[in-house]
């Protein structure tokens, strides 16, 4: 039976961010089912001159797998009921052990019901502040593109809302089925860095050098240790000038980067291949398979091998 996802569609959603999980899970061919409502089954009026019709309302949230909520038109600086009584009839429907996703500023939605209490959630940057502000037992990180808390995602602004739902497929059914659907939708499989990268800051000039070259040079070494000081070198840039330029431009720190890369290796050779884990640990150059299982356990909270399994798994369901 397929994965049903549930859209909720509110009052002055932006139309791109309420499209986004019919366009990616929709790709996925047989694997999800994708249904739109409103809260009471009537037309939307969207963020800008037109409105969308859908075809349920809310007590299809009853049979949402997963629950999407995009962002729709607000003043977050500004007095806002975020969760007026039958928005909250409608998430009080969702059944215990359903996921449910915030797309930018819904994330305002989810924290007034109480979803985000305790948990790190993310926003669009812009509004990260007021919305630590207005919801402090929330651990608001602004620099990266989503969080996946488990049962609870919160994505940051637009585009990251792809990002999110590709995340779920790759969570879903493995690499191999999230790629595929990327590459259907003529969008990268995962970005690099956060938020970070596309906060306001002073635009450096054009003769200015970046590090692309150097990352492009890295992920063909990932097998063999890498220090900042050969990172800077390849740049042929001081280790310092390197550093502040490397966090501008991809959000966090080289040695960060360097670790979410290796890990991207080893899970993809661990879905692809059948490769030994310490064979997989050495490719992915964590030199042990301790040091591997480490860092996959803090990262997606399995060892190597139940991962391997979960997706070997998945990949046979498809």
């Amino acid at each position: 039976m397929a994965h049903r996802v549930v859209v909720l569609a509110l009052d002055g959603v932006y139309p791109f961010e309420l499209s986004i999980p019919s366009r990616i899970f929709g790709t996925a061919d047989h694997l999800y089912e994708v249904v739109t409502c409103s809260l009471d089954g009537g037309p939307v009026r969207t963020g800008f001159d037109f409105s969308v019709t859908v075809q349920h309302d809310a007590s299809a949230v009853d049979t949402a797998d997963t629950l999407v909520v995009p962002p729709f038109v607000c003043a977050p600086d500004g007095p806002r009921d975020w969760l007026p009584e039958p928005l909250a009839a409608a998430l009080r429907r969702l059944r215990p052990g359903a996921r449910i996703v915030s797309i930018c500023t819904a994330s305002y939605v989810l924290a007034a019901a109480g979803l985000l209490d305790g948990r790190r959630a993310t926003t669009h940057w812009n509004d990260a502040e007021h919305f630590q502000r207005t919801f402090p037992a929330v651990d608001v990180d602004a620099s990266v593109l989503f969080i996946d808390d488990g049962d609870v995602l919160t994505a940051a602004g637009a585009a990251s809302g792809i990002d999110v739902c590709l995340h779920l497929i790759r969570r879903d059914h493995g690499s191999a089925v999230a790629n595929r659907v990327a590459r259907l939708c003529v969008v990268p499989p995962w970005r690099e860095g956060g938020q970070a990268q596309y906060i306001d800051r002073p635009v450096p000039s054009p003769a200015a050098a970046t590090t692309a070259a150097t990352r492009q040079w890295a992920l063909g070494r990932l097998d063999r240790p890498i220090s900042l000081a050969e990172l800077a070198a390849h740049a042929r840039m001081s280790v310092r000038t390197f550093s502040r330029r490397f966090r501008e431009e991809v959000g966090m720190t080289s040695g960060q980067w360097l670790t979410r890369q290796r890990i991207e290796h080893a899970r993809h050779l661990l879905e692809t291949t059948d490769l030994p884990v310490d064979r997989v640990a050495a490719s992915a150059g964590f030199g042990t398979a301790a040091s591997m299982r480490q860092h996959l356990a803090s990262t997606i909270g399995v060892p190597p091998m139940a991962y391997r399994n979960t997706f070997r798994t998945a990949a046979e369901r498809v």
